[in-house]
């Protein structure tokens, strides 16, 4: 390795372990939780205890005709006032962002309902944050501790099971002029409820079913390995998380009606949220971010595609923990660390196969990748304590890894 990328190396170790001690000082609380079938019909009674008036519901356009009616006639039935945004793109834009909070201020809201996949509850985050910072843009926003002011009440109602918005502090935003996808990531962006109704995952496509769930245990993984302020208790959730991965998500996928699996995976995607908002997430959620912003691909996908590549470059600084995960999971008991962890991997391919996710993309170009590379570097380093820093020859690499040629 050469001496510049040592160097490079070891500055963002020091990083790591000075914000470590930033974060073991910050306050992290969870959401007041909300589950089971039909708990979406809690919601009028959580808006009226808090003595909120108005919400502004944040979803998407099928979202708006498909789900977004069963939550209105509650509102109506309660007499309670509310205001519908529906201007939310699959991987949101600063504009929508702005055209939300115009929405929330033209109409009088009090609060938020953000009702959908991690987009409509982002879009939901970054405008409470255009709120009581209008002094700033979302760009500006972008990175750690940059917002810091109490945002109105937030009521998240995911309909998948994978972003765990619903339980982070972060919002992911693409801005609109550059492409640049980045988040915004503070504890005041935490939801005040989340609301894991099972009965509003049940129409979900398989091949969405398939990708969100795989981002969960992207999330859970990713907290997993981290090499800061990893908890008794952020350990127990992404171990969590990934055996109920594991145990539920193939079943959700191949029938959509199997209630149990769809609740499972909720309080998985939420415990893999909590886990990765508490130490972050790590070079995956890099590369897969500037897919989303320059191509538009769905982040759950993105993160499933390039997982096993992540996990195999990691090699041995992983090989302990994933181990472990293989015996938790029941993927292999017996070998080395290093037979269970390949074996992990291995199941890991073989459920991205059987659910349809492909190995790689044919639509990366060229003239694109310097400028991955660029992102994902300010992305990464020095913020994620992933258990290998990559250089920009490292990223590059796992790029090529993603890349399939042209028509295929």
């Amino acid at each position: 390795m050469l001496l510049l990328d040592k160097l490079y190396i070891g500055a963002n170790r020091v990083y790591h372990g000075g914000f470590a001690l930033v974060k073991a000082a910050i306050h992290w609380r969870h959401p007041a939780l909300v589950t089971g079938a039909g708990s979406i019909g809690r919601i009028p009674f959580l808006l009226s205890s808090a003595k909120l008036r108005h919400p502004l519901i944040v979803t998407d356009p099928f979202l708006r005709e498909a789900l977004a009616p069963r939550l209105t006639a509650l509102l109506d039935e309660a007499g309670i006032d509310y205001t519908v945004f529906s201007d939310v793109e699959p991987n949101p834009t600063s504009a929508n962002c702005e055209a939300c909070r115009d929405a929330y201020l033209a109409a009088g809201c009090d609060s938020f309902i953000g009702l959908g996949g991690g987009a409509p509850m982002d879009t939901a985050k970054a405008a409470a944050c255009l709120l009581v910072r209008p002094d700033k843009t979302v760009a500006q926003m972008n990175g750690i501790l940059r917002v810091w002011k109490k945002l109105p009440v937030l009521i998240a109602v995911p309909t998948t099971a994978g972003t765990g918005s619903e339980t982070t502090i972060a919002a992911v935003i693409v801005d609109e002029k550059t492409r640049h996808k980045a988040a915004i990531m503070d504890p005041v962006l935490m939801p005040r409820y989340a609301v894991l109704d099972p009965e509003l995952t049940e129409g979900l496509p398989p091949a969405v079913t398939a990708s969100t769930g795989m981002d969960a245990l992207v999330h859970a993984l990713e907290a997993y390995f981290s090499r800061s302020n990893n908890t008794k208790e952020t350990k127990k959730l992404a171990e969590d998380a990934v055996c109920l991965i594991f145990q539920y998500l193939e079943r959700a996928y191949r029938d959509g009606s199997d209630m149990e699996a769809r609740e499972q995976m909720q309080l998985a995607a939420y415990k893999a949220g909590f886990a990765f908002s508490r130490v972050g997430v790590g070079n995956v959620h890099a590369i897969a971010h500037t897919l989303g912003g320059l191509y538009n691909t769905p982040h759950g996908l993105a993160n499933a595609v390039i997982l096993p590549h992540v996990l195999r470059d990691y090699g041995p600084v992983v090989h302990k923990r994933l181990g472990h995960l293989a015996e938790l999971t029941g993927v292999l008991t017996g070998g080395t660390d290093e037979d269970r962890a390949n074996a992990m991997i291995q199941e890991i391919d073989l459920m991205n196969q059987r659910m349809g996710i492909p190995t790689g993309f044919n639509f990366i170009r060229d003239e694109d990748i310097d400028q991955m590379i660029t992102w994902a570097m300010h992305e990464a380093n020095p913020v994620y304590p992933v258990p290998q820093v990559f250089t920009r020859e490292h990223f590059r690499q796992v790029i090529e890894k993603i890349r399939l040629p042209k028509g295929s």
